[in-house]
């Protein structure tokens, strides 16, 4: 599938629809071992004069393995006709099955980083920073018993967004 690059500036969508409502597949690892993961959680904006995407995973998860490997991964966007397959990334396991070859996507890399060229949309990611989110941290009682009733904190990441990637 041929894409083309853009700057982070020029990527077209509305990142609370695209992460919140359509969803995204986080892609880690690299030519030895990658996996993906349905996510939408997760934030786009400016940090530290850069670009880039905020993205929370549990330990649990075994892309959460592969996130902390290696230096990089993607963000990749998929249409509606593609919701299943989502929901499929979603609940199954990449420790007990090939899920990528399960929902029949096709892996390809762009600087090292996995992604999927069925994706409508793929933003590469350098990793910049990670922080375990603490409950002494949290100001709203609310959201900490919504979100963590077993106390199973995420690990934030920050990346860059080094290139954007639209398939024509």
């Amino acid at each position: 599938m041929a894409f083309v690059s853009l700057a982070p500036g020029q990527m077209p969508g509305n990142p609370f629809e695209m992460i919140g409502k359509e969803w995204m597949l986080i892609a880690a690892g690299d030519r030895t071992g990658c996996n993906a993961m349905t996510a939408a959680w997760g934030a786009l904006g400016e940090i530290w004069n850069k670009p880039v995407s905020f993205l929370f995973v549990r330990p649990q998860r075994y892309t959460y393995q592969l996130l902390e490997r290696c230096g990089g991964y993607s963000l990749c966007f998929f249409g509606e006709e593609n919701r299943p397959m989502m929901q499929y990334m979603g609940t199954a396991s990449g420790r007990s099955e090939d899920k990528i070859a399960g929902a029949g996507l096709t892996l390809a890399f762009e600087d090292g980083v996995p992604y999927f060229e069925q994706a409508r949309l793929v933003l590469i990611c350098r990793k910049l920073y990670r922080q375990d989110l603490e409950e002494g941290c949290f100001v709203d009682r609310q959201t900490l018993d919504q979100s963590y009733p077993l106390r199973d904190f995420h690990r934030m990441y920050v990346g860059e967004v080094t290139r954007v990637l639209l398939r024509r």
